[in-house]
């Protein structure tokens, strides 16, 4: 039984002959084609293969222009681009016109396959595990990444000791701060939240400690701190690196004696407060350069929780997908949408740099729009602008493993190819037997590497 088909579109025969192998060979069913129009006259026929490879360069119509035909006339057929070249502005070309990847010529039999296998096999349905934090937040995990920070968080909530929390911003680290406060011994007492990047530094000391009668022009009367609000309760610090120096001082005697003062008191106040504290920050750095005071540092990573970036925990996207569309649709009173295999396997291979909450965002503007189309463009746009800034083919997911492997396999092709022109006295057809490529291929990479003859 065939696992899926696969129409293979290139000029060249020995190309064709080579894919229908090595697809063959791995159980797919192969029809192919030997230029742009006789692949769109099969698709007018009714022929409709789950995925088509569409060489780029071919006479009369190039794969460019057959692309677009197809995206207008075939909307939901799937397209992978395969050339011989390696350039950013056609690999950005094909994303815009929607192609699903771009692949570099001659394709090794694994890197076909796992080319392949993320546009023919439906990513496995993960579901995802939802806690009910309070009445706006939710924590849930998908991922033995999450799965973990679940584990940490039960294991501290109950012992008196302060958290730091660590990440990019989007993370979830509120979410992370306020299931710590859940879960321990002072859930019924109060939480409450501090951005101390949000507010002016002239102003945070009076926010967190409070203030006397006559403190500062305008103090007509004295006013508690977010501290003493909160005794036996959880204080969350956020963005606790762009707290100015000065008062990380203050905090630490916190930390330390469990007491302060207000602004213009004269008088220390006991507290019984847990701090979990959040930041973005690179630590080392900001203590080096005397923005993080070290003593506090050490204070507060008592107990640390690193919240994985979404991009580490791919597979946890169609669960939050799903989670994020039932509470939004419940929240804005609307019926809940479904994700298009297209929408969810171009939102799998998004960076998500804003994290969950970039991510929650996008499903709402989904939900708000209930557009299909807008929401692929939305995403394609983002992977288009990942290309441009990288560099990279459209087949490479982000990742450093990854980039290396790629610029290693590069470097031997390269290595591969001299020396096969050196052992033939650069004779380009003997080099390409040798080689087991078509001279055409080897003309593309002997300019693809910037190549010229001794």
């Amino acid at each position: 039984m065939s696992r899926a088909s696969v129409m293979v579109v290139d000029d060249e025969p020995s190309m064709r002959s080579y894919l229908r192998t090595l697809l063959e060979s791995e159980n797919f069913g192969v029809e192919t084609a030997d230029s742009g129009r006789s692949a769109l006259q099969q698709l007018e026929r009714g022929t409709r293969p789950d995925l088509l490879l569409l060489d780029v360069v071919m006479p009369d119509m190039d794969g460019l222009q057959t692309l677009a035909e197809i995206r207008q006339r075939f909307p939901g057929q799937k397209v992978l681009m395969l050339s011989c070249l390696n350039e950013t502005n056609k690999v950005v070309h094909a994303m815009r016109l929607g192609a699903r990847d771009y692949l570099t010529k001659p394709l090794q039999p694994s890197e076909l396959e796992a080319a392949l296998a993320p546009h023919l096999e439906s990513p496995p349905r993960i579901e995802a595990e939802a806690e009910v934090v309070d009445d706006d937040y939710s924590f849930v995990s998908a991922s033995p990444a999450m799965q973990k920070v679940r584990a940490l968080v039960e294991q501290v909530a109950a012992i008196n000791v302060p958290v730091l929390l660590l990440g990019e911003s989007g993370t979830g680290k509120e979410v992370i701060a306020r299931l710590l406060h859940r879960r321990s011994p002072r859930a019924t007492r109060t939480f409450l939240k501090v951005n101390c990047a949000a507010i002016p530094s002239e102003l945070l000391e009076s926010e967190l400690f409070g203030y006397e009668a006559g403190a500062f022009t305008g103090a007509s009367r004295q006013k508690q701190g977010k501290f003493e609000q909160c005794d036996k309760g959880t204080i969350f610090l956020d963005e606790i690196g762009e707290m100015p120096p000065v008062l990380q001082a203050k905090l630490l005697q916190v930390l330390q004696d469990h007491e302060f003062s207000r602004l213009g008191g004269k008088t220390t106040r006991s507290v019984d407060v847990r701090i979990v504290a959040a930041t973005n920050i690179d630590i080392p750095k900001a203590i080096a350069e005397k923005k993080l005071r070290e003593d506090l540092y050490y204070r507060l990573n008592a107990f640390t929780i690193q919240l994985p970036p979404l991009r580490e925990r791919r597979e946890e996207i169609p669960a939050l997908m799903r989670h994020f569309m039932h509470s939004l649709s419940a929240q804005f009173n609307r019926e809940p949408l479904d994700f298009s295999p297209a929408l969810m396997e171009a939102a799998l291979r998004c960076d998500w740099p804003g994290n969950v909450r970039e991510l929650e965002n996008f499903v709402k503007r989904y939900l708000v729009l209930a557009d299909d189309d807008a929401a692929l463009q939305e995403l394609r746009r983002k992977l288009e602008l990942r290309l441009a800034e990288g560099a990279l083919p459209a087949s490479q997911q982000p990742g450093g493993l990854k980039a290396m492997v790629r610029n290693l396999k590069d470097e031997a092709e390269k290595a591969a190819i001299v020396q096969a022109l050196e052992e033939t006295a650069w004779s380009r057809k003997e080099a390409a037997r040798r080689l087991n490529i078509s001279y055409k291929a080897l003309l593309y990479k002997i300019r693809d590497h910037q190549l010229d003859a001794a």
